[in-house]
């Protein structure tokens, strides 16, 4: 998308971005920055997304170098925004996302779960299962005639404009090769570190938050 945005415009986003960061940064003692914002700004955070959507965010490219000098942050926060990047691209993000933590600073990803997708070709398949295929099929397939887990995992690796799906050891290896330890796999909108806790919001965004629980995983990291 963002390649169809012209260069002025670009370039206005990054100046702005320049002096949202400052004046971030001089207002905040604990700085904390969500990568691929949305619709869903969060109060006391640095919003960022490609292609900023409303006031309270700022342009910011994760497959980039950020415009952040080293160890200046102490939290990252990345919902259903990593699968929309290629796995090269989700290791830049990850390693660019360590750079600018300081020495302590953690990292949140909520993402897709493949394991779970997969897991709808299990048989029998179970109530839950069954609730979700259903609405991902009456929710965004509406050509679909049948209930089937052919079209949700189709869905899930073609739409949304999804390039690569995780599973759990997967992010947690890439996570690790990075540089971050001590890798925890809390609930949707759960944490031990109460900056990370309740800041989800993919459930509001799909509408329905217990199938964004079944559908997600989060894994939580820290800088060494």
């Amino acid at each position: 998308m963002i390649g169809r945005i012209g260069l002025q415009q670009q370039l206005a986003w990054a100046r702005a971005t320049a002096q949202a960061l400052d004046a971030y940064q001089a207002a905040q003692s604990v700085r904390k920055l969500q990568l691929g914002t949305g619709t869903n700004p969060l109060d006391g955070w640095l919003n960022t997304d490609i292609v900023p959507a409303g006031s309270g965010v700022v342009f910011l490219d994760s497959t980039k170098r950020f415009p952040i000098e080293d160890s200046s942050f102490d939290y990252v926060f990345s919902e259903h925004h990593i699968e929309h990047l290629s796995y090269a691209e989700g290791l830049v993000t990850l390693r660019e996302s360590f750079r600018v933590l300081r020495p302590g600073g953690r990292i949140r990803i909520a993402t897709p779960s493949l394991e779970t997708l997969i897991g709808l070709y299990t048989a029998p398949i179970n109530e839950l299962q069954q609730r979700y295929i259903r609405f991902i099929t009456d929710t965004f397939l509406p050509d679909v005639q049948t209930y089937s887990p052919v079209f949700v995992l189709n869905n899930a690796f073609r739409n949304w404009g999804h390039q690569f799906l995780y599973d759990r050891a997967t992010l947690q290896q890439t996570m690790e090769q990075v540089g971050f330890v001590e890798i925890t796999s809390p609930a949707p909108g759960t944490s031990d570190d109460p900056n990370l806790r309740g800041i989800d919001s993919h459930g509001d965004f799909i509408g329905n938050e217990e199938m964004s629980r079944f559908e997600t995983m989060v894994l939580e990291g820290r800088r060494p």
